[in-house]
Parts: C-alpha cells; structure tokens; sequence
C-alpha cells in the first residue's frame, strides 16, 4: 500500500479519494471503501489481464452523461495481484487522478 493521498475527478465531482492505495502498472487502484459507488454502474465489459486476471467495469454516470466503462476492478484477481482484488481503477484519458 502506498501511503499519501490520492483522488479521482470528473467535471469537479470527486469520485474517490484516498490516503492509501496501490499503484499497478502506472494505475492508481483504490480501496473500495474509498470510491463513492454513487457515481458508478456495473457493466457487461470485461477484459484479460495474462497476471492479474479478469477485470470487470463500470460507467460513471454524472447527471444526464454516462462515461462508459471509465473504471475497472478484479473481483478475483490471479495470486500476483491480490493486493488490488476489488480496488479501482480509472482511465486517465477520461477521469483525473491526481497524487500527493
């Protein structure tokens, strides 16, 4: 766990924030505990990952916009991962992940 603190933003709305976290491949994975789950809505997307396993997503809807499949989870992530199993992860091109 990296300790500092670390936040998700679209259009002036956080979306998470946290005082720890992990950090994946250059991604910023936060606690569950840290994402206002308010925002985001389970979708059918998945993807493959050769080590971390199968990730599941969800869109982030703020008011009439939905930005699909912006965030990504392993629910049951391979051995090597476990640390991030359930945090989140957010597309940089879409939502702003700042770090302290």
């Amino acid at each position: 766990m990296v300790k500092g603190k670390a936040t998700a933003t679209v259009s002036g709305r956080t979306i998470a924030e946290t005082d720890e976290y992990e950090i994946v491949e250059g991604n910023v994975y936060f606690p569950p505990s840290s994402v206002n789950m308010s925002y985001l809505s389970k979708t059918d997307h998945s993807t493959h990952c050769p080590w971390k396993g199968d990730a599941s997503y969800y869109s982030i809807n703020l008011d009439k916009t939905e930005l699909k499949n912006a965030a990504w989870y392993y629910p049951e992530p391979k051995e090597k991962a476990v640390n991030i199993k359930d945090h989140v992860a957010f597309y940089k091109n879409i939502v702003t992940v700042t770090k302290e």
